[in-house]
């Protein structure tokens, strides 16, 4: 579906951190390099705010992570790690990231949310219909909800090119004359890029626990 986009465009961008994280896990044993996504995503527009949601591991160690996101331009909010009788474990930011993004609607011409969970179809919905807001959607479409897809004015499958938006991973391995160019353009992010793995590794040591 065509989409009008412009530089005066004002723009919100809500990051489902976990349901990133995940995908790029389960498909391509990678981790996602937010900052290219949320720089594709854009795509020269006007940013208001954008906001990661992030469920904190029991260690407690996302200040580098934190950090990184920063540097990106990317907000934080962080929500602790439920854990029950019996070891089973609850972390979502449903409800916060759709309130959020009602909250700001009036203020953005677009919303993009980064994620591929169906659950939010009603968002998209609601933000179209009752706030005129152009909704877009940005995640790996092998792992996204079809439902999803569908309700949003545009998608963007990160799967059309793994290899952009991961860090490591199978997808990733380059050959010897693929790797100059790549090398010189991630130069500017290589610190950010190492906080995110160093994270993101705790957070893959704490599924399999």
């Amino acid at each position: 579906m065509a989409v009008i986009k412009h530089k005066e465009q004002r723009v919100g961008i809500f990051i489902d951190t976990q349901n990133l994280y995940h995908s790029a896990k389960n498909l391509y044993h990678g981790r996602v390099n937010f900052g290219q996504v949320v720089k594709d995503a854009l795509a020269g527009r006007a940013l208001i705010r954008a906001i990661a949601y992030v469920i904190t591991t029991e260690s407690g160690d996302e200040k580098n992570f934190f950090e990184a996101l920063g540097k990106m331009g990317i907000e934080t909010k962080t929500k602790d790690l439920q854990i029950f009788a019996g070891g089973s474990k609850k972390a979502d930011w449903d409800v916060g990231l759709a309130v959020d993004a009602i909250k700001m609607a009036p203020k953005l011409d677009t919303v993009i949310l980064a994620s591929g969970d169906g659950d939010f179809v009603p968002l998209v919905e609601y933000l179209q219909m009752n706030e005129g807001c152009q909704v877009e959607v940005i995640t790996f479409g092998k792992s996204a909800s079809l439902k999803l897809k569908e309700a949003a004015d545009e998608f963007n499958d990160l799967d059309q090119n793994p290899r952009k938006y991961l860090l490591g991973g199978t997808s990733t391995q380059h050959s010897p004359r693929e790797r100059r160019p790549r090398q010189q353009s991630q130069t500017a992010n290589k610190p950010s890029n190492t906080n995110t793995e160093t994270i993101e590794r705790k957070m893959e040591n704490e599924d399999g626990e």
